[in-house]
């Protein structure tokens, strides 16, 4: 880029000379290094997926916009156009609009991963020649995260007599490091549903989504709250989704309080109490107010569907965690929710923590769905897809689908 030339060539004049300057000095330690998460971006799997479906070259894009830039100002819009393409993009490609831009399959959500990581990791080199603080650098990365996501890109009908709204969740690809091809079917979810109507017996909904990190930290800086604050008032229904447990469906019926340690993309861990504004007021545990029965009974799928009911707790006066299958008893202490001690439970303890403190807990029916865990064909150990991978993708999308018309239909 011309402005890590120009840096680079005064950094580059004063070691010759024997010289240095501030400017040089400073710009030299002003760009952090790239993240654990986008470390991996260079392996062969993730440059593969990006250029099997045209993703590769949506960073050199930004790259090239950016050292156009003129001005913070300018950066930021820049980076809020190009955040948003990508959003709309991925979006676009998943429902079979535009070109698919390789033969990767269209329902994968790994190309938006991949390439959002591929834009940050520029932002974060990037070294204008008007400078740029660490503040506004962080400003940068929040204002491509939070676009790139779709989080600033809930929109719902103003008028529209009769339709229902939902909003759903979904996540990035995690455990990277145990297979750097996998995929998460609740962002692939995600993006085959977000701005689609479901037909149910009461009429249409319409569907809006947005995709959050594996990152600890985004969550204590209160991603989650911030994105979905200004919408629970005004939706009818939400589910926060993610991957679980193998070959099955699960409906959370009791989120937890506590991080379990497990570590997220950058592999940062945390052990805890979920950090909330208000902790003094803060539950041990929140419940769905999905109509799981309904769910549950239904035939939404090939998947089985199950009321998962078990937690894990510190009973009142104990000292030990206890497994309850059938939930929390009074007084104890929150050790695990039926969607475990992850970013899973998290969000769902988030969201419907929110959905309380807003006074919705009796009107608002929401709460978490465990997908299956996507898996690759037998013996595929190293190819980036197959026809058994794609298929349990697209089986997982059509079930959350059909879970969420039965959802509409009995709230």
């Amino acid at each position: 880029m011309h402005s890590i030339r120009v840096r680079l060539g005064v950094l580059g004049l004063a070691l010759l000379t024997g010289l240095t300057t501030p400017t040089a000095a400073s710009a030299a330690e002003a760009a952090p290094s790239p993240t654990v998460e986008e470390q991996r971006l260079d392996r062969a799997a993730p440059q593969e997926i990006l250029r099997c479906s045209g993703f590769d070259t949506v960073a050199p894009r930004l790259a090239r916009a950016l050292d156009e830039a003129r001005s913070y100002a300018q950066a930021r819009r820049v980076v809020a156009h190009e955040g948003s393409q990508l959003w709309r993009r991925a979006v676009g490609r998943a429902q079979g609009r535009g070109p698919a831009g390789g033969d990767l399959s269209r329902d994968d959500d790994r190309p938006l991963y991949w390439a959002r990581l591929g834009m940050t990791r520029e932002v974060r080199a990037w070294e204008p020649a008007f400078g740029l603080t660490e503040r506004q650098r962080a400003a940068l990365l929040d204002e491509l995260e939070r676009t790139s996501r779709g989080q600033t890109a809930l929109r719902y009908p103003q008028h529209g007599k009769g339709l229902k709204r939902i909003l759903v969740t979904g996540f990035d690809p995690f455990t990277l490091d145990r297979d750097i091809r996998i995929s998460n079917p609740s962002g692939a979810t995600a993006l085959a549903l977000d701005g689609t109507v479901i037909e149910t017996a009461d009429g249409p909904a319409r569907v809006e989504t947005a995709v959050f990190p594996v990152r600890w930290q985004d969550f204590t800086e209160g991603t989650v709250e911030r994105t979905l604050r200004p919408y629970l008032p005004r939706v009818d229904l939400f589910t926060t989704v993610s991957q679980g447990r193998i070959g099955r469906f699960d409906v959370e019926r009791t989120n937890g309080a506590w991080r379990g340690g497990f570590a997220d993309n950058d592999n940062i861990g945390r052990t805890e109490t979920v950090p909330v504004t208000d902790p003094a007021s803060q539950p041990q545990w929140t419940t769905t107010t999905l109509p799981y029965r309904a769910i549950v009974a239904a035939d939404t799928g090939r998947f089985p569907v199950y009321d998962n009911t078990g937690v894990t707790e510190i009973p009142a006066g104990g000292t030990e965690p206890v497994v309850r299958p059938e939930g929390p008893t009074p007084g104890s202490t929150a050790r695990a929710g039926g969607g475990g001690d992850y970013l899973s439970n998290e969000i769902a303890y988030r969201a419907t923590l929110l959905r309380d403190r807003s006074g919705l807990h009796d009107v608002l029916p929401g709460g978490h769905v465990h997908t299956p865990v996507l898996q690759f064909g037998a013996g595929n150990t190293t190819e980036v897809t197959d026809p058994e991978f794609v298929r349990n993708r697209r089986d997982i999308i059509a079930q959350v689908r059909t879970i969420l018309r039965v959802a509409a239909e009995e709230s």
